[in-house]
Order: structure tokens, then C-alpha cells, then sequence
């Protein structure tokens, strides 16, 4: 299933962009679900029309969700939530705290994307877009599956050998609420089978995110940064939707003339820094864009003859090579400098950091035993050498 995720600044028309795709895709045949991920779901207003919990049939071949996070986190891993409920309840917490608390960090987060990929996996759609939460809260969203995996499977090794030991002896001498089998099974269940299911889906080439941008500096700036830590993370982004811009009409009034023509610079601009990304353009309307009809309008516009549900663009990704006998990682890393990155290589991985993110790279064996040897960044590629004799040879 093609999957697309829509994410930006708050304010600048995600929720419309998204709903306009999916509802630009069902006119053009494919089936499609249109999912709301943003805890502040807005998907019934710009469809105006109440859309919750349960998907909701919204046009011809277009269904709508409001995931309710909540209710995922007590369907998948019930059984993990009551056990830290009671915990933190036996510890003397208020009920309405303890559930709070209970939340996992990231487990809502966790709990939207296990409900995009349920979707995806049983068929029904063709084609499923996400009107994600604020830029932020979406690269947690994203790289959370990529990043909790490796230490939460850690983490549950541990505690199962501490548990099958200690757990026999705490029974008899505390009456502390203790994790069971059930517990373990359903963290078992998230690590082995969900969190890696979800690596796979995001990271498929199926899945693109799109970016949208508004001509305000500070939108620009954010969507960039965004950029970066999505291409260090290897997410497909293929489409930077820049919104509200004035239409030609309104631009030949004296009124609005050098508004236009910053917004006309500022376009130029956002083409050069996201290349190659598809930069597709948006006006804004002379009323709301509220209700399907005007919604359909609206993506006319945008996409012209161009299939939403298409890969606008196929984006340079992580590759392992070798030159002049010395093995070489290259890192898309599109508006990043090489004095805010910080590279190590720590045992098999190498980790690459940027202002707001993280990575650790698994290597492969042949450059897993030699050091990093330099690294270069050019035309938005990080470029990592390692020596040529691996450590100690």
C-alpha cells in the first residue's frame, strides 16, 4: 500500500494538504483512507463533517479515522498499562495519575503508527495518507520505531533474567504488584513483531513524507532542519507542498505586489534547498478551504495532471561503497554543515548526530573492524572514509 505522511510547522495547512490529497486520490480510483495522527485532530473540521475513532466513509472511495491512541495502547499492550497502573497505585498515587503515568514514553505515538500499519496490512486501501502532528512530534513519530527498538529489546532480555529470578523471591516477601507472563508477552509482542514491522513500513519506498511549507522564514528554516533529520533516519521524503501562496490575480494589485514577489523569491528558494524534491504549489483560496467540494477544488490545482498517490520524486539513500581501497558511508544530509555534526564509530555502529537527532548505523562486517579515517560533506552528502587496515592489522 502507498503511504504518504504530510507534516509541517503548526498552522500551515497540513490538515487541508492531506485531505485534499486523499480526496484527489479517490476521484482518481484508488481506494483510500485519509488518517488523522495529530492529538489535536482537526480532520472534522476541514471535512465538516464528525469524523472519530472508527473509520468513516466520506466520499466516493475515501475513508476517514481520527486514530484515538488511547484506545490502541489498551488494545495492543492492555495488559503492560494495567500492570504499571497498579504499580504506581500501590506506590500511593491518585488513579487518574497513575493512568497517566502509565502512559510509555512514545507509546501513543507507537500505538498511531501500529494502527496505519493494521490498515495497510489487511488490504482495504490502495493508498493511505496521515495528516501527521507539528514537524516535532512527527520526527519522534518517525524515528521512535528506528530508535526504541535496539534498546527496548535490551531492556526486556534484562528484565525477563532479572524477573524468572528475583520475582519467586519478592513474592513471598513484598505485595507489590509484579509483572506476569502476560506482561511479558505483550512487550514481547511490541519489540519483536510491532516495532519492527513499523521499521519496515516507514522506512519501505512505498512511504514518502511531504512537507508543508508556507514562504515565513521561520516555516522554511524548521521544514529544512526537518529535512535533514529525515533523510539521517532514511525516510523517503519526495514532495515539499508550498501552501498559501497569492495567486496571480491578486499579486497584479499594487496592494500585494511586493508581497508576491518575496513569496515568488522565497519559491525559488525552497526549489533549491530541498532539491530534489517535487515543490508543488498551493494559493490560497478566497474563502475556506472547507467541505469536500472545495477540497477537490483545491487539489485540482495543486496537482494539476499529476497522480497524488504517486513517488513524485526518489531521493538519494544510505549507501556502502568502496574508493581507492577504503570503505565509505554516504549519508543524504541535505542543509547540514559538517561542524554541527558529530561522527563517531562506537563497536559495530557508526553514529552520526545532527542539532535535534541521532542515529546509530549498523556497518557492515567489512568496515565494522576499521576506524573512521575522515569524513567530508558536499552537494548535501555526508561522505564517512575509514582506514583501509582494519584496528590492529
Amino acid at each position: 500500500m502507498r503511504l504518504v505522511l504530510y507534516t509541517g510547522k503548526g498552522g500551515v495547512g497540513k490538515t487541508t494538504t492531506a485531505a485534499a490529497t486523499a480526496l484527489r486520490a479517490a476521484e482518481c480510483g484508488s481506494r483510500t483512507l485519509l488518517v488523522s495522527a495529530d492529538a489535536a485532530h482537526s480532520l472534522s473540521d476541514v471535512l465538516a463533517r464528525n469524523i472519530g475513532p472508527e473509520v468513516a466513509r466520506v466520499a466516493p472511495g475515501l475513508d476517514a479515522i481520527e486514530v484515538d491512541a488511547r484506545v490502541e495502547i489498551a488494545r495492543h499492550w492492555g495488559h503492560v498499562h494495567d500492570f504499571l497502573v497498579s504499580l504506581f497505585r500501590h506506590q500511593g498515587i491518585e488513579g487518574v495519575v497513575a493512568e497517566e503515568l502509565a502512559l510509555i514514553p512514545g507509546a501513543e505515538e507507537i500505538a498511531t503508527l501500529i494502527a496505519v500499519d493494521e490498515f495497510a496490512r489487511s488490504g482495504e486501501y490502495d493508498f493511505a495518507v496521515v495528516d501527521c502532528a507539528p514537524t516535532d512530534t512527527t520526527l519522534r513519530l518517525l524515528t521512535l520505531p528506528d530508535v526504541a527498538h535496539g534498546s527496548v529489546r535490551l531492556l526486556l532480555k534484562l528484565q525477563r533474567a532479572l524477573a524468572r529470578v528475583v520475582t519467586p523471591i519478592a513474592r513471598g516477601l513484598s505485595d507489590a504488584p509484579l509483572p506476569d507472563s502476560e506482561v511479558f508477552r505483550e512487550a514481547e509482542a511490541l519489540v519483536y513483531e510491532k516495532l519492527a514491522g513499523l521499521r519496515e513500513r516507514i522506512a519501505a519506498k512505498q512511504t514518502s513524507v511531504r512537507l508543508v511549507v508556507t514562504s515565513e522564514r521561520m516555516v522554511i528554516d524548521e521544514a529544512r532542519r526537518a529535512f535533514t533529520d529525515l533523510c539521517l533516519f532514511g525516510l523517503h521524503c519526495d514532495a515539499v507542498v508550498v501552501n498559501r501562496l497569492l495567486p496571480e490575480a491578486a499579486a497584479r494589485e499594487s496592494f500585494f505586489g511586493d508581497w508576491a514577489k518575496l513569496q515568488e523569491e522565497r519559491f525559488g528558494e525552497i526549489e533549491r534547498a530541498f532539491a530534489p524534491l517535487a515543490t508543488l504549489r498551493a494559493e490560497l483560496g478566497e474563502e475556506e478551504i472547507i467541505g469536500c467540494a472545495r477540497l477537490g477544488e483545491h487539489a485540482a490545482k495543486t496537482f494539476g495532471a499529476t497522480p497524488p498517490d504517486a513517488v513524485l520524486c526518489e531521493p538519494p539513500t544510505i549507501r556502502f561503497s568502496k574508493r581507492n581501497g577504503r570503505g565509505v558511508v554516504e549519508v543524504p544530509l541535505p542543509g547540514a554543515t559538517l561542524d554541527a555534526l558529530d561522527i563517531a564509530k562506537i563497536d559495530d555502529s557508526l553514529v552520526i548526530k545532527t542539532a535535534n537527532a541521532a542515529r546509530s548505523l549498523a556497518l557492515p562486517h567489512t568496515l565494522a573492524s576499521h576506524d573512521v579515517a575522515e569524513a567530508r560533506l558536499g552537494e548535501g552528502v555526508l561522505s564517512v572514509y575509514f582506514d583501509a587496515r582494519p584496528v590492529g592489522g
